[in-house]
């Protein structure tokens, strides 16, 4: 039985993804759904203007311009970044598999390699006490031992100690920013070591200065490389406890150390334990989950390794694990046929306008919104999209989206 060819972006059409995903409103979600609409990146990009105005934007739509994607080329070539595409055989298996919105592109600095093996993540407080560093440390250096790479964010505390303590045996780390505005600057130094035996990766701009929203979009890459996440020490409402709760949707293993109940700082973890997660008080209680998920390779299905293939794609759909021949070949600037709902033919606009009236603040799933609709649900997430371009969605966890009122919108 043949192996499926390799499926890479050719130079030019990795040049139209990176201009999409830096497109103003278009995140991953959108992304997917724009080039499964196009067909690929290139008429998405000359779709946006249309599509955003359709869903409501009042003014025209922030484009990233050629230059910018060039020049952004150019400093990665200079610090040794490399641009990895979704369903690219260098993308991580773990996070493809991810149902958390995993980023189009990754920036890589590092060993691929790494991104292929099986990954645990320790996450902890900034503000770690000594006995939280020094389980962080040994927790670490025996994942590293046994075959895992440690997974972690390049936080102060906790994230730095696990990445210094399995720099041999190999981690990866992620960053709420760009490559070249590292955050911490004790992460600095830390970064180019970090690269040697394992990767530090990005989904955000080279030269992104990261704010406190990238912070969680960061997590959910933390816990979506990883076959489960280890909280060592988190207060109540703390980026670790955002993790662990994207572990959770991502179907990923979570663990927590014990603290003392007198430490504000041990509260997250064992609030996590009272809600079901295992306990890890030595790397034995880790590795007797894990290593059995880990003989199974559950990501197999997403590794490419098959010869390589001239056949050209047909638009980019293969590598986002769409079927051409079964992917609606719209023209990028019609949305919608006409359809009939409740006997009814509805129109492009009155699609919209249908899935902004059913919309509010509180989220919702586009299968839910295509029943209580009556839209079939490619006319749904269409319609979404057109608003999301528009700056009037948002997004949360498993998928779900919400309206935003008033002041609230960010493209008007």
């Amino acid at each position: 039985m043949a192996k499926p060819p390799i499926l890479r972006l050719t130079d030019a059409q990795r040049f139209d993804w990176l201009r999409l995903i830096r497109s103003e409103n278009v995140g991953p979600r959108t992304f997917r759904a724009l080039i499964n609409h196009a067909g690929g990146a290139k008429a998405a990009l000359e779709a946006l203007p249309d599509l955003a105005r359709k869903g409501g934007a009042r003014r025209d739509i922030r484009i990233a311009g050629a230059e910018d994607v060039e020049r952004e080329l150019a400093l990665a070539r200079k610090l040794g970044v490399r641009f990895v595409a979704l369903g690219e055989p260098e993308y991580p298996p773990a996070l493809r598999a991810s149902e958390e919105a995993p980023p189009p592109i990754l920036a890589l600095r590092g060993r691929e390699e790494a991104l292929q093996q099986p990954a645990i993540a320790i996450v902890g407080s900034r503000n770690a006490s000594a006995a939280g560093l020094a389980f962080a440390d040994r927790l670490a250096r025996g994942l590293g031992q046994a075959g895992y790479v440690v997974v972690s964010g390049l936080a102060r505390g906790i994230d730095l100690r696990a990445h210094v303590a399995s720099l041999e045996t190999g981690t990866i780390g992620v960053l709420a920013g760009g490559h070249a505005r590292i955050y911490p600057p004790e992460a600095i130094p830390i970064a180019p070591r970090i690269a040697e035996h394992g990767a530090v990766i990005s989904e955000m701009p080279l030269e992104w200065e990261p704010r406190g929203r990238d912070f969680p979009r960061r997590n959910r890459i933390v816990s979506g490389l990883s076959l489960g996440v280890v909280v060592v020490e988190a207060a109540r409402g703390s980026g670790s406890l955002i993790t662990a709760r994207f572990a959770l949707e991502q179907n990923r293993e979570v663990f927590a150390v014990p603290g003392s109940p007198l430490d504000p700082r041990a509260e997250g973890a064992n609030d996590l334990l009272r809600e079901g997660a295992k306990l890890c008080a030595r790397i034995d209680d880790v590795l007797a989950i894990l290593d059995p998920v880990r003989v199974q390779d559950p990501f197999a299905m997403f590794r490419e390794d098959g010869p390589d293939s001239s056949e050209p794609l047909w638009g980019e759909l293969p590598l986002l694990g769409v079927d051409p021949d079964a992917a609606p070949r719209a023209k990028p600037a019609a949305a919608f046929d006409e359809a009939p709902v409740g006997g009814i033919g509805l129109s492009e606009a009155d699609v919209i306008a249908e899935v902004e009236r059913l919309l509010g603040p509180s989220p919702i799933s586009l299968d839910e919104l295509a029943d209580v609709s009556g839209l079939p649900l490619r006319q749904v997430r269409m319609a979404v999209t057109m608003l999301d371009l528009a700056g009037r969605i948002e997004h949360s966890g498993s998928g779900l989206v919400a309206l935003l009122m008033g002041d609230d919108r960010s493209a008007v």
